[in-house]
């Protein structure tokens, strides 16, 4: 892709969220001729911008709504819900080509004729028609391979499927955590995001039971149910969106990349001189007392590139949050629940791997707030409560840490609700139920399989939207939690990292092997007699300060058969991890360091129980754990 179509996209989905806002606010307010004139101008400028690049269907896609918005403008045509609605479905098609172009770099196949059909959509609208052909609304974007899979894609999750089904038993769990990673790249790459919770779900059962048909199955039906399902038929669990490849910079933040050059330079320069020094043979105090000064410069200098680089990468919040108006007005139209979004603090900033990972997290917490915490229109006109319920997301940043809240203003959280729900999906028993304090009762909405909804819908009940909220959100390196006033509404409150490529971990060693843990989940070390640890059943945990913690042997992890000591003491990590403790049983402990963490790549991503590598000063090989997957 040249750097022209990059600039072509990059603006164009500026120029959407831009309309999109615009649209929602004239909705809320039709006398605003100004947001009415930035949404015509939005459209435009989209029109013109799709012309530059020759882009056909779009130029006619958005033409449609620009005469449309030009009468409206005129007061020829009233501003109305259903206007609105067209105008926001043009964007949503707009996106999807955008989405096309990202991945493949070239114009989608199909555009000429689904934007025939959205034009078609304007028609009775435009009080001026152009006399275009009417042409009936099919399903738009049904052929455009957004919300299904590229021909080699499907092809590669057929190959997956047919090595499940193979008869040969050995090497069975190989297969079937290779089928399952594979196929959950292949999701991710697609931008088709919404099946990998049930694919890793399956695959960990498939791995339990020794048997690869039920993963299968699983990647069968989402290859049906994908092909089935017109792309935008359900905008609330929408696509991921393609991953941006083009920055805005502040043009600040590159001066100081150059001045940092300019140091380093000299820097480089004089150990250059050390260097010369040293052959002729000077005198080693001099010579240490140069090489140590140049050290202490040389770090300070790699940590001011280490910052300006990751203010580089940051995006502001915004990127993610404007995206939810639309959403919030399509779950509340769908619920009954008249409901308006607000935000603030979303020019806080983050690391653009965090911005772009917030939305799965975000957007089950919104539709969570208005399925549940948010009361019907009756309900609420009898508790005195305004008619129209209010969503907030807001931002904020303290330090190396940004803080992202949903805040709902309904009927909050009904403790013995959890209380009953807990018991009958057996997540914990009615003794332990009974001695949990409130706060406690109020993280089990965190639990993986909980739901309070008395009935399976397209919205919620299956029990696996704040699971993947908490499990998303400690994948970056963060932590949720959510705090509830009956009767005033609920806080969904994530806690993240400003960054997760600069990592701050503890160094162990297991079987000759380096590893890193993330010092945030780094509870403390111990020594521990290694007669005070008890298998049970296929796995082995300790007792500590009076409760029994897990242990993982790392040896024993990498292949190492197990140990069958039972005198001397061994090395335990102690961390937490989703609100549990656990072990990890290593060789020797090591040193405490900050480390540029690179994620894994290409089918390697999302390797079990790895968060990413770094190099070590020796030019070892430093494997970061993600002791969430590790430990579960």
């Amino acid at each position: 892709m040249n750097e022209f179509v990059e600039q072509f996209l990059l603006e164009s989905r500026e120029l959407v969220d831009q309309a999109t806002a615009d649209l929602l606010a004239v909705e809320e307010n039709p006398g605003d001729a100004e947001r009415l004139d930035g949404a015509f101008r939005a459209f435009h400028t989209l029109k013109g911008s799709a012309g530059i690049v020759d882009f056909a269907a779009m130029v006619k896609a958005a033409h449609a709504v620009e005469n449309v918005l030009a009468s409206v403008r005129v007061r020829k045509v009233p501003v109305s819900r259903g206007l609105i609605s067209d105008c926001l479905t043009c964007l949503d098609l707009i996106l999807q080509w955008l989405d096309v172009m990202q991945l493949d770099g070239e114009i989608p196949p199909k555009a000429d004729e689904q934007a025939a059909a959205m034009a078609s959509r304007f028609a009775p609208h435009d009080p001026t028609p152009t006399g275009s052909p009417t042409v009936t609304s099919a399903p738009l974007g049904a052929a455009v391979g957004v919300n299904g899979f590229s021909p080699a894609a499907a092809a590669l999750l057929h190959a997956q499927v047919d090595l499940l089904l193979e008869k040969a038993p050995d090497g069975l769990i190989g297969r079937i955590l290779s089928a399952g990673r594979v196929a959950i790249n292949v999701l991710r790459s697609s931008a088709v995001a919404g099946g990998v919770a049930d694919i890793e779900r399956a695959a960990g059962a498939a791995a339990a039971a020794e048997d690869g048909s039920c993963l299968a199955d699983a990647i069968q039906e989402l290859l049906s149910t994908v092909a089935a399902s017109p792309a935008g038929a359900d905008t609330a669990l929408g696509p991921e969106v393609a991953r941006a490849r083009v920055l805005r910079v502040d043009v600040e933040r590159i001066d100081a990349l150059v001045k940092l050059t300019g140091e380093l330079i000299v820097a480089k320069n004089a150990v250059g001189h050390a260097a010369q020094l040293a052959r002729a043979d000077p005198d080693p105090q001099t010579l240490a007392r140069l090489l140590k000064d140049q050290h202490a410069l040389l770090g300070r200098l790699i940590a001011e590139l280490q910052q300006s680089v990751l203010a580089i990468r940051v995006l502001p919040l915004r990127h993610v949050f404007n995206r939810f108006p639309k959403l919030v007005r399509e779950i509340a139209e769908a619920l009954g629940k008249p409901a308006k979004l607000a935000t603030e603090g979303d020019d806080t900033e983050a690391d653009k791997v965090v911005v772009e990972n917030l939305f799965e997290p975000l957007l089950h917490s919104v539709r969570n707030a208005l399925d549940h915490g948010v009361e019907t229109p009756a309900e609420r006109a009898a508790l005195g409560k305004a008619p129209i319920a209010t969503i907030t997301l807001r931002a904020s940043r303290k330090g190396d840490v940004v803080l992202v809240e949903v805040l709902d203003d309904g009927r909050g959280i009904d403790l013995e609700k959890v209380r009953s729900q807990a018991l009958a999906r057996q997540i914990a028993d009615a003794d332990t139920l009974a001695q949990m304090s409130d706060e406690d009762l109020v993280d089990l909405v965190f639990a993986p399989g909980f739901s309070t909804a008395a009935t399976v819908s397209d919205l919620s009940g299956r029990g696996v939207g704040m699971d993947i909220v908490r499990s998303n959100v400690e994948r970056l390196g963060g932590t949720a939690r959510i705090s509830s006033t009956p009767g005033r509404g609920t806080l969904v409150a994530l806690s993240l990292p400003f960054s997760v490529m600069m990592t701050r971990v503890m160094t162990v060693e297991a079987d000759g092997q380096v590893f890193g843990l993330p010092l945030e989940s780094v509870i403390e070390t111990v020594r521990l007699p290694i007669s005070q640890i008890s298998d049970i059943g296929k796995g082995r945990a300790f007792v500590l300060r009076n409760r029994t913690v897990p242990l993982l042997d790392l040896g024993e992890f990498l292949g190492q058969s197990r140990s069958t000591a039972r005198e001397g003491d061994t090395n335990i990590v102690i961390v937490s991890t989703g609100g549990q403790l656990g072990g990890l049983k290593v060789d020797r402990f090591g040193d405490r360091m900050d480390v540029m963490l690179k994620p894994m790549d290409g089918l390697l991503q999302g390797v079990p129980g790895v968060a990413g590598t770094s190099l070590l000063g020796d030019g070892t090989v430093l494997i970061v754990l993600d002791l969430q997957e590790l430990l579960r």
